[in-house]
């Protein structure tokens, strides 16, 4: 059973430091561990070229133009039976970096999307590795140097969302320059190692039971709101609506005993749940519905006319070479 540690911090800073606390507390209980810094790798931004897209639905596999790192690390985190990530907080966000890691995982990483091309594949494509279709825990730690902590778990959750991995801890450390120092902050995240791998082990053992959404019964982050995905983040609507930003699912937020409960009609929402497979399936035939429309549209003289009205408009502007 292998863990991998992925640090998003300065080398040797605290998140290298909270990251590889985790991997002794994996190491403890009898994992093989492995550590990455993200900053000591090339992964540049996804352009939004869409190739990976059009690879996926027509048989062609699931890979990506760019050349960097980023395959790398995709084989590195899909090769390990769970991960620890450990990652700075900007502006109550996860840091760019990650968020690239984010954007390059989607859509062609994507459980969902990676289904339906199997089946495409199974039809005369190109076969897709089985890796990206594992199951796989992960565990977060947010590191933060103020108590503007509020939006990385939404990050996080989505982060896992898009693969369908599940998820045993979403956890925030805040007020965190010296983190070293806290010893609770530290026994905290030993203890994420040591639940990160023991899940992993029950993959391992072959006795995981894969939850519907991305959380289940190994789930040992904070509570949240939603009773589905645990998030925290909603989007409130003028008329009363209110939807997970994580998990998609829409209800109405009533304070019932002095607490706040997130309600929705299960057999209606369920089914449409971003983290679930049956929700990446609507999605990803809504995703080939829009394309096929769009290829229509492009091949039109109107189209073509108002791309080209905004390309002789003006040009960007570059700094000199």
């Amino acid at each position: 059973m292998k863990i991998l540690g992925i640090s998003g911090g300065m080398p040797n800073g605290s998140n290298d430091s909270m990251c590889k606390e985790a991997l002794m507390g994996a190491k403890e209980v009898g994992a093989d561990i492995e550590f990455i810094n993200l900053n000591q790798l090339n992964i540049q931004h996804c352009t939004g070229c869409k190739a990976c897209v059009m690879s996926l639905f027509s048989g062609r596999g699931n890979g990506c133009i760019l050349k960097d790192d980023f395959q790398w690390l995709v084989d590195k985190m899909f090769d390990a039976d769970g991960i620890v990530f450990s990652i700075p907080i900007f502006e109550k966000f996860s840091t760019g970096t990650f968020h690239t890691i984010m954007d390059r995982f989607g859509p062609r990483l994507d459980r969902g999307n990676v289904m339906i091309a199997q089946k495409i594949a199974e039809q005369g494509g190109k076969p897709i590795d089985p890796k990206y279709l594992k199951e796989k825990v992960v565990s977060y730690m947010g590191v933060g140097g103020s108590d503007w902590t509020t939006r990385i778990q939404a990050d996080f959750s989505t982060q896992a969302l898009t693969p369908k991995w599940t998820m045993i801890h979403n956890e925030t450390f805040q007020w965190s320059l010296d983190i070293v120092m806290n010893d609770e902050a530290i026994a905290k995240a030993h203890q994420i190692g040591v639940d990160t791998a023991q899940a992993a082990q029950k993959i391992v053992d072959g006795t995981f039971q894969a939850p519907l959404g991305i959380c289940g019964e190994d789930y040992k982050g904070p509570a949240g709101i939603c009773p589905h995905c645990h998030s925290r983040n909603f989007f409130l609507q003028e008329d009363g609506k209110a939807i997970c930003c994580v998990c998609g699912i829409e209800g109405h937020i009533d304070r019932v005993d002095g607490k706040y409960l997130f309600q929705f009609d299960a057999e209606a929402q369920m089914p449409h749940a971003h983290d679930t497979i049956s929700g990446k399936f609507i999605h990803g035939d809504d995703i080939q519905r829009n394309e096929g429309k769009v290829r229509q549209s492009k091949q039109t003289d109107e189209y073509k006319a108002r791309v080209e009205r905004y390309k002789a408009f003006i040009q960007p502007s570059v700094p000199q070479r």
